[in-house]
């Protein structure tokens, strides 16, 4: 399976690793139980009860699924760590460490539209070639 086609504003992010717009996403206030995978190569991402309201304008998470999330680069007082998808490389958003928001400490703040929601007992979409 090939990557998925990417809207003009996903490619952005995914891609060239812009930021869509705080409180403008379809996940900021979303709780549904699911996964996030994600929105270029279906990999998972996140689970559904690791996400919080940080209330920040973007999906908040304080956990990834094991080795689905790889830190870029240096740490930043005010942009955190970027975050990428673990297979395809896409830029999912930032994460952040010593807010105490959740016992785990961290907050991975993605852009919804990096993401795409699988509700709990659907099946996983297949994760596309590298």
């Amino acid at each position: 399976m090939n990557k998925n086609t990417l809207t003009e504003e996903q490619e952005n992010i995914l891609k060239y690793k812009h930021t869509e717009v705080p409180f403008s996403g379809t996940y900021d206030n979303f709780y549904e139980k699911g996964t996030y995978v994600c929105g270029w190569c279906n990999a998972s991402l996140y689970k559904s009860e690791n996400k919080f309201d940080a209330g920040c304008g973007w999906p908040a998470f304080d956990d990834e699924i094991p080795g689905a999330v790889v830190r870029e680069g240096d740490k930043h007082p005010i942009f955190g760590t970027e975050i990428v998808c673990a297979h395809c490389h896409g830029h999912l958003g930032h994460v952040y460490d010593g807010e105490h928001f959740t016992e785990k400490d961290v907050r991975h703040c993605a852009n919804s539209l990096a993401l795409q929601f699988i509700p709990e007992g659907q099946e996983l979409p297949p994760v596309a070639k590298k």
